[in-house]
């Protein structure tokens, strides 16, 4: 009786030290699925690879090249780890701090920084295309250019992937709902008048153009200003002109961007703009000379903050 009292025991003590094995297994097969969806990514294609590229969702330490992803990531109020701090623009100052890893400036990348910091997405626009290759080495990157010939459709679908990614689409559609509102309140103002413009990038004293389809190419092409010149050559750095040339088109409204301002050369644009052939146009005569800021349209742009202020400055011309 006494030894098998002593099985039963031994045979219960069995199933008990079976039964917590299993539990155990199963609690790690939880913090295994935990992991997973840590680990949950999404493929992501743009022009730069020739395959999709897995995205791990709501990464953790994320790297910036791009200004205007930056000002939707703090739209969003989502946090990076690393960005160029040199020429951040003023809006976004707050991020030339040093609790932000500097990795480089715009063009020169520092690829030590980014690798020794193991982020988990690198985010990259046109500036740092030709380096794509070399980000696509230590951790997944996406491109983001914007692409001019379609700027909304373009700017739409990088909000809408930063949304997918960090789980804010339900914020982001928000956003461009009030962005799609704005712009048909422009649209309806330009349609109802028949005036004309010009864009202007001012540098160092010189100006170039652009016009439809091109990099600032909105004014014409979302917000419906006629281009005073249908012919303008597009290109990332304009067409280059003289000031003759603005005299000769005459243009109603001039919209500035000073370039010198957006990187600190601390020359001024309107010096050199408002001379004597530019005072004999209309833009000039009317007080119809619209200086925009360089640091949202040459430096950003196609962000969600960055947009919103771009459509109010246009706004500014009524």
């Amino acid at each position: 009786m006494k030894k098998l009292t002593m099985t039963l025991l031994l045979a219960s003590l069995m199933i008990v030290l079976a039964a917590c094995g299993t539990k155990n297994k199963d609690e790690g097969k939880t913090s295994g699925t935990d992991a997973n969806s840590v680990t949950e990514t999404i493929s992501v294609e743009h022009k730069l690879s020739s395959k999709p590229v897995e995205v791990p969702k709501n990464p953790q330490k994320v790297v910036v090249f791009d200004f205007g992803t930056l000002d939707t990531l703090d739209d969003l109020g989502i946090e990076v780890a690393g960005l160029p701090r040199a020429n951040v623009p003023g809006y976004l100052s707050k991020y030339d701090d040093d609790k932000y890893v500097n990795v480089g400036s715009l063009k020169e990348p520092a690829f030590e920084e980014i690798h020794a910091m193991k982020p988990d997405l690198i985010i990259i626009s046109d500036r740092q295309a030709e380096l794509y290759d070399q980000f696509a080495e230590i951790a997944p990157t996406i491109y983001v250019g914007i692409d001019y010939a379609h700027y909304m459709d373009s700017f739409k679908h990088n909000a809408e992937l930063i949304g997918k990614i960090f789980n804010k689409e339900e914020e982001v559609q928000k956003e461009l709902a009030d962005i799609d509102d704005k712009i048909a309140a422009i649209k309806e103002k330009t349609s109802a008048i028949d005036t004309n413009a010009l864009i202007v990038l001012a540098s160092e004293g010189k100006v170039s153009a652009y016009g439809p389809n091109s990099r600032f190419g909105l004014i014409h092409d979302v917000l419906g200003y006629k281009a005073v010149d249908e012919k303008i050559e597009v290109s990332t750095h304009g067409q280059n002109i003289s000031f003759e040339y603005i005299f000769e088109k005459n243009p109603d409204v001039l919209f500035v961007i000073d370039r010198d301002a957006a990187i600190g050369n601390g020359a001024s644009a309107k010096d050199s703009v408002e001379n004597e052939l530019v005072k004999k146009t209309d833009a000039y005569k009317n007080g119809k000379i619209i200086y925009l800021n360089g640091e949202y349209w040459y430096l950003s742009g196609g962000g969600l903050l960055s947009m919103k202020e771009m459509i109010k400055e246009v706004e500014a011309s009524f």
